[in-house]
């Protein structure tokens, strides 16, 4: 029996930064949205490695200046063992090289801080419309 479901499924994500205001001000922005639900928080890149094992998000919010493991470091590591998962790299760095960012293979997309909320609601959930559609092709 093939059985359908008109739900959209929930879309998993993790959230990742060292400062933990902006993780939980994330966590609650994200948990307010219809069909989005935070899998998890890490404090730096080796932490969202370790999640990435155990969550096994949709999508990840990225911070790029961590201690201990910076998000360039951690996001090639992440795709190396979940190359579905897509990585938004989340930055307030005024950086020459910022926009450059997104060239790199490991981030699947790049978003200033100052970004409205909507914008990156609407982002993530384009995001994990991509990893929807790449785990179904791959």
């Amino acid at each position: 029996m093939l059985m359908l479901s008109c739900e959209l499924s929930t879309l998993r994500v993790l959230v990742v930064d060292d400062h933990e205001l902006t993780r939980l001000t994330l966590q609650l922005v994200f948990s307010c949205q219809e069909n989005i639900q935070v899998v998890g928080l890490a404090s730096n890149g080796e932490e969202a490695i370790e999640m990435v094992k155990s969550c096994h998000p949709d999508v990840i919010v990225l911070d790029l200046q961590m201690p201990v493991m910076d998000g360039w470091s951690a996001s090639s590591h992440i795709k190396a063992i979940s190359p579905n998962t897509q990585i938004l790299a989340y930055s307030s760095v005024e950086d020459v090289n910022f926009q450059g960012t997104k060239a790199m293979s490991s981030f699947d997309d790049v978003c200033k801080k100052d970004v409205p909320t909507k914008e990156l609601i609407a982002l993530v959930r384009q995001l994990g419309q991509r990893a929807e559609d790449g785990s179904v092709a791959g």
